[in-house]
C-alpha cells in the first residue's frame, strides 16, 4: 500500500480519521507500530479516570497524608486495582453489546427504569456538586476572588469544554487527557518540592494505626467506584469502533484494556502522589490537622513556597473542570439510556450547577458540602455495580467477551467489599 493510500482523505473529522486508522489495524493493513498503532483506541478510559482524581479524592488523600503520613498508600493502590477491574467490565459491556448499561437495564428490567433514572440523576448531581465546588474553590485560591465569582468562571469554562462534544468523542478525549496531564505535572512539582523519603515505601505494607486510620481507609475505598462513570464508560465504548466479527471484538477489547491500564494507572500514581506529598509536607512538619482544601493551599506556601501552592491550585482546577464536564456527559447518558429522553447539554449544565450556586450563596462550607455529596454518591454504587456484574456474566449478551468465572468471583468479592464499606461509612456518618 502506498503512503498516499494510507493517508485518510482530507475533510474528515478527527473521529472519522481515527475510525479509518482503527479499521486498518483491525484488518491487519496498518503500517503503524507502537503508540501510533494504539492511538485510535485510546480515550474512553482517560475520560473515566478523571472521576478518580476529582476534588473528593483531593480532600481524602490530603487528609490521609497529613494525619497518617504514608500509612495509607497501600489502600490507594488496592482501591485503584479494584477500580480498574470494574471499569474494564463496563468498557467491555459496551464493546460486546453495542449498548450501554442504562440501556440494558431499561431493556431487561423495564419496570425499574424510571426509579433507576431518578436515583442515577440524584447521584450524578451530587457528584457534580463536589466537582463544581472544587473548581470554584480553585479559582478562588489562585486568583484571590470571592467564591461566587469562582463559580461563575467555572460555569463559563465547563460550558466551553462541553462544546467540544459537537465535534465528536475524540476532541473531548484529547481535552480531558490534557487536563490529566496538568494534574500529573502539578503533582510532579509537588513531589519534587516536598522530598518524600524512602520511608514512603513502608506505606505499601498493609497495616493501620488505630480506628481513625481504618475509618479514613474505608472512606478512600468506599469512594473508589463512581456510579456515574460506570454508566458512562459503557457508553463511551459502545459502537465507538465498528466491529463485524468476534475476532475484532476481542482485539478492540484488548486495546481497551491497554487504554485502561495507562489511564487508570496514571490516576493511581497521581492519587498516591497526592497522599505522599501531603505526608512529606504536612505530616512531617507536624501539621496533622489539615482537613480542608483551603488550609492545604494556604499552608503549602510557607512550607514549600509559592510554586507548590500554585501547582496544587492548578491541579485542583484541572480536576474540578474536567470531572464536572464528565459528570454532565454521564447525566446525558443516564437520561437517554433509562427513559429515552434527552435535553440540550447547555440546559443540563445549567440545572446541575444550581445546587453549587445555592451552597455558595447560603455561605455553607465547601469542603463539608463536598464530603456530604460523597455520602449521597455512595448510595448509588450498588445500583450500578450489581447489574454490571450480572450482565457481563451472561453469554447471550456478551458472546466471546463473557466474563470468566474467576473474574466474576473477584468482581463479586470487590462489590461485596465496596458495598459493605460504604454501609459502614454511612452508619458512621449518621451515628456520629
Amino acid at each position: 500500500m502506498s503512503r498516499a493510500e494510507r493517508v485518510p482523505p482530507p475533510g474528515l473529522s478527527l473521529d472519522e480519521r481515527m475510525n479509518v486508522r482503527a479499521a486498518e489495524v483491525l484488518q491487519g493493513r496498518s503500517p503503524r507500530r507502537g503508540l501510533a498503532r494504539l492511538t485510535p483506541f485510546l480515550g474512553p478510559a482517560f475520560i473515566a479516570s478523571v472521576a478518580y482524581m476529582d476534588p473528593g479524592n483531593f480532600a481524602t488523600n490530603i487528609q490521609g497524608g497529613a494525619q497518617f503520613g504514608y500509612l495509607l498508600l497501600w489502600v490507594i493502590l488496592g482501591a485503584s486495582l479494584m477500580a480498574m477491574l470494574i471499569q474494564h467490565l463496563s468498557a467491555t459491556l459496551g464493546i460486546a453489546t453495542g449498548r450501554n448499561l442504562p440501556e440494558l437495564i431499561r431493556e431487561r428490567w423495564p419496570k425499574v427504569a424510571w426509579p433507576y433514572w431518578v436515583q442515577a440523576e440524584l447521584v450524578a448531581m451530587a457528584t457534580d456538586l463536589a466537582e463544581f465546588l472544587g473548581a470554584a474553590l480553585a479559582f478562588q485560591l489562585l486568583f484571590h476572588i470571592p467564591l461566587i465569582w469562582g463559580a461563575v468562571l467555572t460555569a463559563i469554562a465547563t460550558f466551553s469544554l462541553l462544546t467540544l462534544q459537537k465535534r465528536g468523542f475524540r476532541p473531548m478525549e484529547l481535552a480531558i487527557a490534557g487536563f490529566v496531564g496538568v494534574i500529573a505535572v502539578a503533582y510532579m512539582v509537588q513531589l519534587v518540592k516536598s522530598h518524600p523519603g524512602l520511608d514512603a515505601l513502608g506505606g505499601f505494607i498493609p497495616h493501620f494505626a488505630g480506628r481513625d486510620s481504618l475509618y479514613l481507609a474505608v472512606g478512600i475505598i468506599g469512594a473508589t467506584v463512581m456510579p456515574h462513570v460506570i454508566y458512562l464508560h459503557s457508553a463511551l465504548t459502545q459502537n465507538r469502533i465498528q466491529v463485524d466479527t468476534d475476532a475484532h471484538k476481542q482485539q478492540v477489547a484488548r486495546m481497551s484494556r491497554t487504554d485502561l491500564l495507562i489511564a487508570m494507572g496514571l490516576a493511581a500514581l497521581i492519587n498516591m502522589a497526592m497522599l505522599a506529598a501531603a505526608a512529606a509536607s504536612f505530616h512531617a512538619s507536624g501539621k496533622t490537622n489539615i482537613v480542608d482544601l483551603t488550609q492545604a493551599y494556604q499552608t503549602l506556601t510557607p512550607l514549600l513556597g509559592d510554586g507548590a501552592a500554585v501547582a496544587f491550585g492548578l491541579a485542583l482546577l484541572a480536576s474540578g473542570l474536567s470531572s464536572s464536564a464528565v459528570g454532565t456527559m454521564a447525566g446525558q447518558v443516564v437520561m437517554q439510556g433509562f427513559i429515552r429522553r434527552g435535553i440540550p447539554i447547555w440546559l443540563r449544565r445549567s440545572i446541575t450547577m444550581l445546587p453549587a450556586f445555592a451552597v455558595i450563596l447560603a455561605g455553607l462550607d465547601p469542603t463539608k458540602t463536598l464530603i456530604l455529596s460523597q455520602v449521597i454518591l455512595s448510595f448509588g454504587i450498588p445500583f450500578a455495580l450489581v447489574p454490571l456484574l450480572l450482565f457481563t456474566a451472561r453469554r447471550e449478551l456478551m458472546g466471546v467477551l463473557t466474563t470468566s468465572r474467576p473474574v466474576q468471583l473477584i468482581g463479586w468479592m470487590i462489590a461485596s467489599l465496596i458495598i459493605g464499606l460504604n454501609v459502614y461509612l454511612l452508619v458512621g456518618v449518621f451515628v456520629n
